[in-house]
């Protein structure tokens, strides 16, 4: 390349940065100026009544996994904090397994039909996203209820005496999340399996391969990135869940996105608020990270 040639891609270059500085600007003051305040709120103390007072103070981050006894001021593990860490992470789990056992048929079923048929598929999977999520939550609710749809059915049918107290219970949340976010499980797996080259199915079956082995040696290594795709984008929001924890699971199953809403409100307590968010985004950041490894990886191997 010629002296004129680079001075012509560096000028490209500089320009291109020039324009994107209002853009940068505006993602620094609206997503990272967020986020900063509440790292430095996480390391103010706790005013009165709400907000912070500006003396520096890791009460907050203390208090996110231990307590202060009223008393001598000595400090005890929070077992109640622990507790709604290790349900948020579980039901987070549990849902993104979930959605992957349920969504990978569905996925393979629409990807294998005819195109026609496969829009109209496809349209009825993204239907609940035209619905706001306190409806559909709401939905849920009037079907697992006490006196809800399935309750009554199965004593209408004599399978049961009494209804099933799924309502307010950590079920009630995982039957509710799975509902909301196996559409985000679904599409990312049916633009890998729409991918798939189908002969390789008749190659191994050709080989004497059975069903199982085709899928795990054959299927699942070629729509890893589908799979993994669709575990990040049900996790992430199912870690920070606020609504259908709220509505399904009532006051005492609680998960962290609603133990940081406590806080900021009745607790009065924003740097223990600050310092969950920190760690929730910390824990969002982990896993994005995993999935930008993974599909490196995939890149590299391809």
């Amino acid at each position: 390349m010629s002296p004129a040639e680079e001075r012509a891609v560096r000028t490209s270059a500089r320009s291109g940065w020039l324009l994107s500085l209002p853009a940068l600007a505006i993602l620094a003051f609206a997503a990272v100026g967020p986020l900063f305040i509440m790292l430095v709120y996480s390391f103010l103390k706790s005013g009165e009544y709400g907000n912070v007072e500006w003396e520096f103070s890791t009460d907050g981050w203390v208090g996110t996994v231990f307590t202060r006894d009223v008393f001598d001021e000595t400090l005890k593990l929070a077992d109640a904090h622990v507790t709604i860490f290790w349900r948020s992470v579980k039901l987070s789990l549990l849902t993104t397994v979930l959605t992957l056992a349920v969504g990978f048929p569905t996925a393979w079923f629409i990807a294998t039909r005819q195109p026609k048929a496969r829009a109209l598929w496809l349209f009825l999977i993204t239907i609940p996203f035209w619905t706001n999520l306190l409806i559909r939550t709401f939905a849920i609710a009037e079907i697992i209820r006490n006196e809800g749809v399935l309750n009554t059915a199965l004593i209408g049918l004599g399978l049961i005496e009494t209804p099933i107290q799924i309502f307010y219970t950590d079920t009630a949340v995982l039957i509710g999340m799975t509902y909301v976010y196996l559409p985000l499980m679904v599409l990312p797996l049916f633009a890998a399996i729409d991918r798939f080259d189908m002969r390789l199915l008749e190659a191994a079956y050709d080989l004497y391969a059975s069903r199982w082995r085709a899928l795990t040696r054959i299927i699942v290594p070629v729509v890893k990135p589908g799979i993994v795709a669709g575990s990040i984008l049900v996790f992430i929001p199912s870690l920070g869940a606020y609504v259908t924890p709220r509505v399904l699971g009532g006051g005492k199953n609680m998960m962290i996105g609603n133990f940081i809403e406590l806080q900021f409100g009745q607790g009065r307590n924003w740097p223990l608020g600050a310092a969950l968010s920190v760690i929730l985004l910390v824990i969002v950041a982990t896993a994005l990270l995993f999935y930008v490894r993974a599909v490196n990886r995939e890149v590299r191997h391809d």
